[in-house]
C-alpha cells in the first residue's frame, strides 16, 4: 500500500515563504517521478513544479524563479520552497508520484495540503 504524507501547507502573507514536503511510503519505490500540482476552486489541476529520478527539474511558468523543488533528507521525501508568495498563489497543493522502472507507470495521489496567501 503506497501512502503519501504532505505536509507545511497554511496561511502566509504576501511575499511570505513556506516549505511543503511530500513523504512517500517505502512502497512507493521506484520513483520514477515527484510533481508537485495545484488546484484552484472551479478550475483543473495545473503543474508546479516536478523532479525525476535523474534529478530533472521542470516548473510551472508561473512560478519559475520563485519556487524551488528538491530531495529532501528522508528517503523518499520531495520539497517545495515557495518563496515570494502571491495571493494568486492560493490553492490546494497535491503531491503526484510516479513509480516504476519503465512504462507503463502507476501514480499516486496525496491527500492535497491549503495553501493560503493574504494580501
Amino acid at each position: 500500500q503506497v501512502r503519501l504524507r504532505e505536509s507545511g501547507g497554511g496561511l502566509v502573507h504576501s511575499g511570505g515563504s513556506l516549505r511543503l514536503s511530500c513523504e512517500a511510503s517505502e512502497s512507493a519505490s521506484p520513483i520514477d517521478m515527484t510533481t508537485w500540482y495545484r488546484q484552484f476552486p472551479g478550475h483543473q489541476r495545473e503543474l508546479v513544479a516536478s523532479i525525476t529520478r535523474r534529478g530533472t527539474l521542470n516548473y510551472g511558468d508561473s512560478v519559475r524563479g520563485r519556487f524551488t523543488i528538491g530531495r529532501g533528507d528522508a528517503e523518499n521525501t520531495v520539497y517545495l520552497e515557495m518563496n515570494s508568495l502571491k495571493p494568486e498563489d492560493t490553492a490546494v497543493y497535491y503531491c503526484n508520484v510516479r513509480t516504476g522502472w519503465t512504462a507503463p507507470y502507476t501514480e499516486y495521489w496525496g491527500q492535497g495540503t491549503q495553501v493560503t496567501v493574504s494580501s
